[in-house]
């Protein structure tokens, strides 16, 4: 299977702003993006334009939606591409209490027919792909046969891609940031989806650290998502292209991305975007280098003023030996 989107960068809340992902955009051109989870009554009874505006350049981009009403769901599939994006993600792995407390995340694994409901609703009211991001099973779900069953139903509904978190998620007693960590990786589980259902397009998440890990991952599924090593490690997606996608195209330098960086920071500031909501995301852009920390402390400090942040910027770009490795 060719599938066009072999590597993603993964919805995180709070973090996959615009802003972030504009950033990811300057280091790689092929790498599917996604929103932060944004729930469907959030989308449907608040600022839309806030919400879902995004800059032309992210493209590929991906809606991650929240939510378990098939109606609701539907009417937001149909606002995703009428706004342009590309795809739209059901949200079915995310165990944090808020979203349990709305019905949908992780806990929706429990309730395959609801999910079914949601895609057929979706299908029926917009062109755009519906696909889905899960775990392995939640709670109580112990065994393959019942990851099986979920996915079954669901593709029977008109769901042909899933993204699979290779681990459970403990809906009860674990935070959210344990759910990352705590429970086992089970890879062969998601591989084994991938042969049992070889007409579907199964792409894996957890535990993946670096474009050599996920390369070896692309020989068993189709696609990978990567999400805090990215974030962390913001430098890693210069090489995506290349490696993952086979193109033979230039790197670009540290430097050239935060000159590019800084200019759209200017665009935005102008129209009243707060600086630290941007500067926020490239913290790790040095990540590994001899001077990350003082970069760090270069955009942390107590900046009050747009100028000290491009001067920092311009000396950073005017001292690259300082800076890199």
């Amino acid at each position: 299977m060719n599938y066009p989107h072999k590597f993603s960068v993964a919805p995180m809340m709070d973090w996959t702003d615009r802003h972030c992902r504009y950033f990811y955009r300057l280091m790689s051109k092929q790498a599917q993006l996604y929103t932060e989870m944004i729930t469907s009554k959030a989308i449907l009874h608040g600022d839309k334009k806030r919400l879902l505006d995004y800059h032309k350049d992210e493209h590929p981009l991906v809606l991650q939606l929240g939510g378990s009403d098939p109606s609701e769901m539907a009417q937001c599939a149909k606002l995703a591409q009428d706004w342009g994006y590309d795809e739209v993600n059901i949200n079915a792995g995310c165990p944090s209490d808020r979203v349990q407390s709305g019905s949908f995340g992780a806990c929706l694994m429990n309730t395959p027919q609801v999910v079914a409901q949601c895609v057929e609703a979706m299908k029926q009211a917009s062109d755009l792909p519906i696909t889905l991001k899960s775990r392995i099973g939640v709670d109580d779900m112990e065994s393959y046969e019942e990851l099986a069953n979920f996915i079954t139903t669901v593709e029977q509904a008109g769901c042909d891609t899933f993204i699979i978190h290779a681990r459970k998620a403990w809906l009860k007693g674990l935070s959210p940031k344990e759910n990352r960590t705590v429970p086992p990786l089970n890879y062969d589980w998601v591989y084994q989806i991938k042969q049992d259902f070889p007409e579907l397009t199964i792409g894996i998440n957890g535990g993946i650290n670096c474009l050599e890990d996920a390369l070896n991952h692309l020989e068993r599924v189709d696609s990978v998502m990567l999400g805090r090593t990215i974030y962390h490690q913001p430098y890693l997606l210069t090489q995506v292209d290349k490696e993952i996608y086979q193109q033979n195209i230039p790197g670009v330098s540290r430097e050239q991305v935060l000159l590019d960086f800084i200019e759209y920071m200017k665009n935005q500031s102008d129209q009243g975007v707060p600086i630290r909501s941007m500067t926020r995301h490239i913290l790790g852009l040095y990540h590994g280098q001899p001077n990350a920390k003082k970069f760090k402390q270069l955009l942390s400090g107590k900046v009050v003023e747009l100028k000290h942040i491009y001067e920092w910027l311009d000396f950073v770009v005017q001292q690259p030996e300082e800076f890199n490795g």
